[in-house]
Formats: C-alpha cells, sequence, structure tokens
C-alpha cells in the first residue's frame, strides 16, 4: 500500500506533519533545476527590459520564496536556511534556472530548492510576458540532495 511509504499519512489514512523532533540536525542540501522557455527575441531584449533586469529580479524572488516555503506548502516544515543560491544560464532556446539551498536541519531542505526555481521561473516570466505571452516554464525537478537518512539523491 502506498500509504506505508508516505510518511505524511497517519494509520487513519490523514494527512498530518511529520514528527522529526527526535530527528538529529544535519547538514543537508539540495539543488533544483527549471528552464524558461522563449524566443530568441526575448532572450535578445533581457537587456533592455523596461521593468529592470529580469534575473536579478528573479534572484531575489526565488531567494525570498525558498524562505517562504513552509507558508506555501501545508505540511512543510520552517527550516533555518543557512544559505540559497540561484544561477542562471541563457541558451539558445532560454533560460535555464538552477538553485541551491542549504540548512542544518532534522528534515531536508528539497521543497525550498523546488520552490526557488518554480517562483525564479515565474519572476521571469513575468518580467518578460509583455514582450511574449507565448514563453513557458517547463521541467522543474529536483536534481539532487544530500543528507539525512535517505541518504543522498543524484538525478
Amino acid at each position: 500500500m502506498i500509504q506505508d511509504k508516505l510518511s505524511h499519512y497517519d494509520e487513519a489514512g490523514e494527512a498530518r506533519m511529520v514528527d522529526v523532533s527526535a530527528k538529529a540536525d544535519t547538514r543537508r542540501t539540495a539543488r533544483a533545476h527549471a528552464f524558461v522557455k522563449m524566443s530568441r527575441q526575448v532572450l535578445d531584449a533581457l537587456p533592455q527590459n523596461p521593468k529592470g533586469d529580469p534575473l536579478g529580479v528573479a534572484r531575489v524572488a526565488g531567494i525570498l520564496a525558498a524562505k517562504q516555503t513552509a507558508h506555501l506548502i501545508p505540511l512543510c516544515h520552517s527550516l533555518p536556511l543557512a544559505h540559497v543560491d540561484i544561477d542562471f544560464a541563457i541558451e539558445s532556446q532560454g533560460i535555464r534556472i538552477t538553485t541551491l539551498a542549504i540548512t542544518t536541519a532534522p528534515t531536508g531542505v528539497e521543497m525550498e530548492a523546488l520552490t526557488a526555481a518554480a517562483v525564479a521561473a515565474l519572476t521571469v516570466y513575468d518580467m518578460t510576458k509583455a514582450l511574449d505571452k507565448g514563453i513557458e516554464i517547463q521541467d522543474i525537478y529536483l536534481l539532487e540532495k544530500t543528507g539525512g537518512k535517505s541518504g543522498d539523491f543524484r538525478r
């Protein structure tokens, strides 16, 4: 039964927040990915964007989003983030976003890295949508995570 593997359910099958109070604080990291597909015309217009620097604004938005993850995802624990970083790579088809979140806590930081990637991508869209409504946000996923009882994961 799938509920046996999902820790966010109690014995009655009701959603619950996992109790991590007995777990030790350990260093945990997570990296996530998102891609914002856009035309060459929009990419070429990035430096002259009338709203400002889309990537600079998206970096700040992603960091702020990571810090608010527990307010957005109902059963997510509030974590003390030690570091959040967001990198952008401009490619021929769009902008590749890679995020890193680090904590020393009793539970993982994957949701913070994923939230940062998603919100950074949404912010790029918001900052460039006046140029093209057909921009697409694609491929939001976890790249890797380290630490914790379940061990490391690499995509």
